[in-house]
């Protein structure tokens, strides 16, 4: 598989975006979107962090408060196989904790799906899917074509070798969803790189961070912290952890920054089975082929976080993890 980052790509890098808004999805988006390297081109809503519905308010009440206007489509709304369960005990009710929302009434039957998104690129674009493989693995059912030619890169935080599950004790939460997805588009061979928890959990706001944003007199910076807030006390009594872990940013920061992670080539095999273990993503010398972040320096992906998303604090040294 050729390696994709060998020779940086010219920016701005055209993106697409498959999200499942979800607060760490929130600083992902809005990294994405003031970030000037990346030219978003569209946004893909599915179920995930919260059922799709909220997920297309979440996405617009983003946009307008970034003041952007970009195509949103929908891509999955379940999983392929399985019974849908969103992270609500994660997120909250609406997927951004308790920050202000208006009510998500949009009816979604005429919204784009993720494969239409991809069609009317002029050209192939990177692919970034936040959430549950499912919209990418129907796009392939349904027009693997376009996919194909419409795809130059997919980037997908999703897995889990050596760290912990964030679901269970052997599975990402992504790939937990709808572990088939993940098996149908590992198969699909598509430049797919895995940035899952080995190196997202690296990367920390902690509840000092969250605190001294909570200080600020912005209405944005109030509104951001009413998300991170919730997202703290569930880290605090899930993980007995006194912040956050922010997972969805940092394959949008690697974009920006390419050299903040580091990859190996490796053939991967999704548990399909139930229990523990479903979801599980693990070596196998019979598996596909995909490239897996394994080494991540998350003091710079903290700095362009603090700078872009976060301006009302600094990153602590104390804080820092190298």
């Amino acid at each position: 598989m050729p390696d994709p980052t060998a020779s940086p790509s010219p920016f701005p890098v055209p993106v697409v975006i498959d999200t499942d808004p979800g607060i760490d999805d929130l600083l992902a988006l809005e990294l994405a979107l003031r970030s000037p390297e990346l030219d978003v081109r569209g946004i893909s809503v599915s179920y995930g962090n919260t059922v799709v519905e909220n997920a297309y308010r979440n996405a617009v009440e983003i946009l307008r408060r970034v003041g952007r206007r970009i195509t949103i489509g929908v891509g999955a709304r379940r999983p392929l196989r399985r019974e849908l369960v969103v992270a609500r005990e994660t997120h909250g009710e609406s997927g951004l904790g308790h920050a202000a929302l208006p009510p998500a009434g949009v009816i979604l039957d005429f919204v784009k799906p993720l494969e239409r998104l991809l069609a009317d690129q002029p050209a192939p674009v990177t692919l970034v899917t936040l959430g549950p493989l499912t919209s990418l693995a129907l796009a392939l059912r349904r027009e693997p074509a376009v996919v194909r030619e419409k795809l130059a890169r997919h980037v997908a935080m999703a897995g889990n070798l050596e760290a912990r599950g964030n679901t269970t004790p052997f599975a990402e939460f992504n790939a937990w969803c709808d572990p088939e997805a993940l098996d149908a588009v590992l198969r699909a061979e598509l430049p797919t790189e895995l940035v899952g928890l080995d190196v997202t959990r690296q990367l920390v706001l902690s509840g000092h961070d969250v605190d001294r944003i909570g200080r600020a007199t912005e209405p944005h910076a109030q509104w951001v912290h009413e998300a991170l807030r919730f997202y703290v006390a569930f880290h605090r009594q899930a993980e007995n952890l006194d912040g956050c872990v922010v997972n969805d940013v940092l394959p949008i920061a690697a974009l920006v920054l390419p050299d903040v992670l580091e990859f190996t080539e490796l053939r991967l095999a999704v548990d399909l089975d139930d229990g523990d273990t479903r979801g599980r993503t693990r070596v196998d010398p019979e598996g596909a082929r995909a490239r897996v972040a394994t080494r991540v320096r998350p003091a710079p992906v903290r700095r362009l976080l603090f700078d872009r998303v976060l301006p009302w604090t600094q990153t602590p040294a104390a804080t820092t993890v190298s």
